[in-house]
């Protein structure tokens, strides 16, 4: 049987790209619930994978991708999202779906793309309805 990872929770954390992974979906969750949304579940996982945020506004509830860059030498935050990230997200939303979805609920998913300077406030946008997914939508 392969060892368990051991759980170091987010205030022992030291590698820069989590942290700042961590602070842009802090500033995410700060922008949504500004925004009217009601955060349903941050860092909803299954497995190894997991779901940056849940916000719901209504009966309509967005699966949200953060994504925090310092610049796009790289490509931006929605560049990001490839397809294998998209089927990983929607797996994930599938199970909460399940588990926590209600009659009437209508689906999508999010992009929230931060870019974070060193010296200057972050620029958001949010992306509303980024892709499309077969499957997802009125239930």
């Amino acid at each position: 049987m392969p060892p368990t990872r051991r759980f170091i929770p987010t205030s022992e954390w030291e590698d820069e790209r989590q942290l700042r992974g961590l602070e842009g979906e802090r500033l995410a969750l700060a922008y949504l619930t500004a925004c009217g949304w009601e955060i349903e579940a941050h860092r909803f996982r299954l497995g190894r994978h997991d779901l940056d945020l849940v916000a719901r506004r209504g009966r309509l509830v967005a699966f949200v991708e953060v994504k925090t860059r310092r610049s796009e030498a790289f490509g931006s935050g929605a560049e990001a999202v490839g397809w294998a990230k998209r089927r990983s997200i929607q797996r994930v939303a599938s199970l909460w779906m399940v588990r926590f979805g209600r009659p009437g609920d209508e689906y999508r998913f999010d992009l929230v793309a931060i870019r974070q300077r060193r010296d200057s406030e972050p620029d958001i946008e949010h992306i509303a309805d980024a892709w499309r997914a077969d499957g997802f939508g009125r239930y």
